[in-house]
Parts: C-alpha cells; structure tokens; sequence
C-alpha cells in the first residue's frame, strides 16, 4: 500500500512540474504571438500558430495524464491537494523566466506549500484494494455518497439556474462554487474510470460492466460543465483571485466526496486525521499568501483619469464655467457647458483644483466624457 501511494506521489508531483512549466511556456507563446498580431485577451487566436504555445498546450496534456494516473495509486486526499505544487513550480519559472518578481512573502507562500505538502503526504491513508468496477458501483450507491452527490447536484442546479444570472457577473462566489461542486464528482468519475483501465490493462476487461460507461458519460458531462463555468468566472474576475479561492473549494470538496465514497479516513488515528488537515490549511494559507503577492492584470483603462484620445484642454474661470479651449485636431470651441463644484470632490481633483480661492486655473489633458 505505501509503494502504491509513493507512486501515486511522484506522479502527482511529476504532474505538478508538467502543469507548472506549461503556464510559462504558453505565456511565452503568446507573448511571442501578440507581437505580430491581435493578443488573445484582445479576442486574437494568432497563438494557434505558434510552436510554442503547442508545446506549453503538449506540456499540460502529459501533466494531466500524470495526475490521472495518479488517482489510479493513490487517494484522492493526497493527490488533490499536491496540485498547490504546481502554483509553485510557475512562480518560480516566471521569475527567471518571464522576470516577474516573485517577492519576499511569495517565497514564504512557496515554503508553506511545501511544508503541507510534506505533512499531507506523511500522514496520507493508505489506498483501498479494489478489484472491479463493481465494487466502486457499490460504494457510489451507499446512501451516505448517494446523499452527498443529491446535495452537490441541488447546489449546482440553484448556482446555475437561480444565482448565475443574477449574480454571477458580480459575486465570484457563484462560477467557482459550481466549479468546486461539480469538480468533486469530475475526481471521483476520474477515479473509477482510472481504476477500470488499470484492471483492464491488468487482464480483467471492465469494459463489459455498464457501470464503467456510466462514470464516463459522468465524467464527461461533469468535465465540460466545470471548464465551462471555470473560463466564465476567469473571463470576469482577476486571475489572482480566482486562483486560490477555486483551489480552496474544490480541493476541499474532493477530500470531502473522497472521504465519504472510499471512506480514506477509516482506521486512521485521530492524530493521523488532525495532522492531515493541518498540512491542507498550510497548503491554503501558502497558495494564499503566494497569490496576494502577484501583480495585478492590467486593464486597458485604468480608471476614469486614464487620458483619452483626442486629448482635450479645458480653461477653468473662478465662477466655476469650464469650456473645451482645443482638440489634438486643431478644431475651434464649440461649446461651453457648466461644471458643479460637487463633480469635483474627488482627491485627485482637490490636488488639482483650488476652489476655496477661486483662482483661475488651466487643467490640461483632463478626458471627460459627455
């Protein structure tokens, strides 16, 4: 059992380096490509043309046949969280490679994911002997994973039905929390069918058991509605927020889902149970504290002080009238139109304006849009 879960280990953590790299490699290509035309993020698919984007898009793909296999070896309570690993390995390649900083507390995030991940993986349950999908059947239908699967499945429908038009462009809660939810029946689906190709492969055809083929079309229904709410919730909200709070969900269901079908916890101490949970809540402050030193995405405006083009002058009176003085183009006033005071209560405007004098001042380059 501890030679299965040791390579259930070293695939999880040879599956991290593989997704890892193949975030820096597809940056690379799509830097390389935005060059010479429209970026992606600009709605672009110049990158499908690049080499390098293929190979960071190849990188990935043996990254996550390596995690697939790993679930074969090993409880999904070890596997899932050693993803944080992966968080790692790109962090530090962006620094060397791409020259983005990683700072004095994103080293402290490396170092607490490595930490907990160390503990984890000491204190992991060892991994059930199964020999035949129907045994797996058989734990999918006990009425405790029957529960929770009614649940997820409940929660899911209200997200996507009921939330996710309401509030779903606004509260970034929704798109992970269908990610998360779904995501642990992903694991569990993949797991089975893992398991079912090894016994395969082993001499013993699963194939001829339906209930190979329903955790297939299980898995397949939960994989393109996890991705498709996944792409949504990063398309509206920062990276480096979406990041660690989907890795905290999801990583915290699948223990959960895999707790209560293969029951991973049975005949562990206490101790063993309590030290396991410990390394994961130091892998989620590491994943945490690695994030929160990332820089921010650029958004193409800035905020409403971000000049415009054409750029415009504007002549300021001390009665408060503002005019346009001039366009880039050279063209003649053509309106005058009255600014209240109150527009201005901005600090950026009190450091520019000084009303309680009211002396005559010129603000040059300063866009409004009327």
């Amino acid at each position: 059992m501890y030679s299965s879960n040791l390579k259930g280990f070293i695939l999880a953590v040879v599956s991290s380096a593989f997704i890892g790299s193949s975030f820096i490699i597809k940056k690379k290509g799509l830097r390389k490509a935005g060059v010479n035309g429209p970026r992606a993020g600009s709605g672009g698919y110049g990158y499908l043309l690049e080499p390098l984007w293929w190979v960071g898009m190849i990188t990935m793909i043996v990254g996550e046949i390596a995690n697939f296999v790993a679930y074969i070896y090993a409880p999904a309570v070890l596997v899932t969280p050693l993803g944080a690993l992966s968080i790692i390995v790109s962090a530090i390649l962006a620094h060397f490679i791409l020259k983005e900083k990683l700072q004095k507390m994103g080293m402290l995030g490396c170092l607490l994911c490595i930490v907990g991940s160390t503990v984890i993986v000491l204190h992991a349950p060892e991994e059930r002997s199964i020999n035949s999908v129907e045994e797996i059947w058989e734990l999918a239908t006990q009425p405790a994973f029957l529960l929770y699967t009614a649940s997820a499945v409940a929660i899911a429908l209200v997200l996507i039905l009921y939330c996710a038009p309401r509030y779903g462009q606004t509260n970034i809660m929704v798109y992970i929390g269908i990610c998360s939810v779904i995501g642990s029946l992903t694991v569990m689906s993949i797991k089975a069918i893992g398991i079912a190709i090894k016994l395969t492969l082993e001499g013993t055809n699963q194939a001829k058991y339906f209930q190979t083929w329903i955790f297939a079309m299980v898995a397949i229904t939960c994989i393109i509605t996890q991705l498709n709410y996944l792409n949504m919730a990063l398309d509206t909200f920062n990276t480096a927020i979406v990041s660690p709070i989907y890795y905290a969900l999801f990583t915290s269901f699948t223990i959960l889902a895999s707790a209560i079908m293969f029951k991973d916890y049975s005949g562990q101490s206490a101790s063993s149970i309590a030290s396991e949970l410990c390394g994961f809540v130091t892998v989620l402050s590491g994943t945490a504290v690695l994030h929160s030193t990332r820089d921010p995405d650029t958004p193409l405006i800035t905020d409403l002080y971000t000049p415009l083009s054409p750029k415009v002058s504007w002549y300021i009176q001390g009665n408060g009238e503002l005019w346009k003085q001039k366009d880039e183009d050279g063209s003649s006033p053509s309106f005058i139109t009255i600014l209240r005071q109150d527009y201005f209560k901005s600090k950026r405007c009190s450091q520019l304006f000084n009303f309680q004098g009211m002396v005559p001042s010129i603000c040059s380059v300063w866009p409004f849009v009327f």
